[in-house]
């Protein structure tokens, strides 16, 4: 099988980050609000080389050759401001959340900005006892703990040089993991069991898409079977003095109608922190999942599954500045099905990242 292979340096060759966070509590009643928000900006140059991988990273589609492309934008992490409540009623832990996602770049003039998003609404019941339910929109539960471990989450990494209308830039999204994203979602939660934690539940399911993506599977046809996708993670964490850690598998499944194929995938994780030192280790393998978001070019023209596997490396450093270095590398790995499978998939997709400073106010 041939392989394309595509490598993308997103380092920010200038990253002067400028974060804000704040809280302010207040009380209401037998209600405590939460007001908070986080502005998160970089001045950053960014140089692609080779051709735009299928799902799009660091490069427009369809660029070819070497590309060096300057931008002032958000990272990974975008701007937010949210308002959360919680209260202790009739023996249940109460609580809500709700988020604004404002966009901090843009190349177009007259158009007042870069996207606007709504990522988080969702209230939880629960007590300790027997865990929690969580109704709403919130992040995915597979392929949370990889994003949320992700140095780059408090970055850039990838895509701030062709992200200039979105709300955020890629981090090492479609280079080690596929995008948990933000989903309705009715969910359960354990209680923590000595270190030992699972989630479980049924989030929006999404259609099959994809600029390669054969047109058998896009609009109608290419649509969620059912309405849910399947999804669960279980986790254990641990510390003993300077040592703590964590290790995590999890689990999709997602039915699409007139596929054969369900799309479905598995994942393990791991970190481990000894003094200033983390370390962190990803692996994820499934059919139909795609490269970059969920259900991205994961099926061909014959509506056929293809098969996607990825991992990342992470190594970072606290200095006595509280200051943050660290390094990491990572793979996303799409197959093509045939040699007549037309759309550009069959990619080894690599990045290499350092986060230079990390400076917060």
């Amino acid at each position: 099988m041939n392989k394309n292979i595509k490598l993308a340096v997103a380092g920010a060759v200038l990253a002067l980050s400028a974060t804000a966070n704040a809280g302010i509590i207040i009380p209401a009643g037998d209600w405590t609000l939460d007001i908070s928000g986080n502005v998160n900006s970089y001045v950053t140059n960014t140089k692609t080389s080779g051709s735009a991988v299928s799902g799009g990273l660091t490069a427009a589609v369809n660029d070819t050759g070497t590309k060096s492309q300057g931008s002032i934008t958000t990272g990974l992490l975008p701007n937010f401001l949210s308002v959360s409540g919680s209260t202790r009623q009739n023996d249940l832990d109460v609580t809500f959340l709700i988020s604004v996602n404002p966009g901090g770049s843009s190349a177009t003039p007259l158009v007042g900005g870069s996207a606007n998003e709504n990522r988080q609404a969702f209230m939880t019941w629960g007590d300790k006892s027997w865990g929690s339910i969580k109704l709403g929109k919130d992040l995915g539960i597979f392929a949370s703990d990889a994003i949320l471990n992700d140095m780059t989450l408090l970055g850039v990494g990838s895509g701030a040089g062709s992200r200039t209308s979105h709300t955020t830039s890629l981090g090492r999204i479609g280079t080690g993991f596929v995008y948990a994203d933000w989903k309705q979602q009715a969910s359960y939660t354990t209680p923590n069991f000595n270190g030992f934690q699972a989630t479980a539940g049924i989030t929006q399911a999404w259609n099959a898409t994809g600029v390669n993506a054969a047109t058998s599977m896009t609009g109608a046809t290419g649509r969620a079977a059912g309405g849910y996708a399947y999804e669960g993670k279980a986790s254990y964490s641990f510390t003993g003095g300077d040592v703590t850690g964590k290790v995590w598998v999890g689990g999709f499944s997602q039915k699409v109608d007139t596929s054969p194929d369900n799309a479905y995938a598995g994942e393990l994780g791991a970190n481990l922190n000894v003094a200033g030192l983390g370390l962190t280790g990803y692996y994820y393998s499934g059919q139909g999942i795609g490269l970059t978001a969920m259900l991205r070019d994961g099926f061909d023209a014959s509506r056929k599954a293809r098969d996607s596997d990825g991992g990342y490396v992470q190594a970072t450093y606290v200095l006595p500045t509280k200051t943050k270095v660290g390094v990491s590398w990572g793979i996303s790995n799409l197959d093509r099905n045939s040699t007549g499978d037309v759309a550009a998939t069959s990619t080894l997709a690599c990045i290499f990242s350092i986060v230079i400073l990390s400076y917060y106010v």
